[in-house]
């Protein structure tokens, strides 16, 4: 049978030491969540947001290498180096993730001056009648 008062302590030493990636769930199921439950479009642009958000903060955090160095090998280093590859494409992401998000929001504002709402329920009624 199991100890509870060893696995108690246990459980939140590992969590404090992997404090990135319970942000990480915390992110997504927080964005993921907006995505699904909300009707308003501003809030699943957010939502899509905090997603995005996460998935950058897990690609990061899992690059992440204890005592790693910048990747300049010199003569005779016996160093641990950190590949630049997640960062890159992170950076890259980024960068697409703010297009998208102008975007997105563009089409909000036409939509709006179009139908007078962002109600996903209102908008599906009127174009309904259309």
């Amino acid at each position: 049978m199991l100890d509870t008062g060893i696995i108690a302590p246990l459980l939140l030493e590992n969590l404090a030491n992997r404090y990135a990636y319970v942000l990480f769930a915390l992110l997504l199921g927080i964005g993921l969540y907006m995505m699904v439950s909300s009707r308003n479009l501003v809030k699943k642009v957010i939502g899509l947001n905090l997603f995005q958000t996460a998935l950058f903060l897990f690609f990061i955090a899992s690059a992440y290498v204890a005592g790693g160095q910048a990747p300049i090998v010199e003569k005779g280093s016996e160093a641990t180096y950190v590949s630049p590859l997640p960062h890159v494409i992170v950076l890259t992401a980024i960068v697409v993730g703010i297009a998208l998000t102008a975007v997105a929001l563009a089409l909000l504002v036409r939509i709006y001056t179009e139908y007078g709402t962002l109600e996903e329920d209102v908008l599906q009624e009127v174009r309904h009648d259309e």
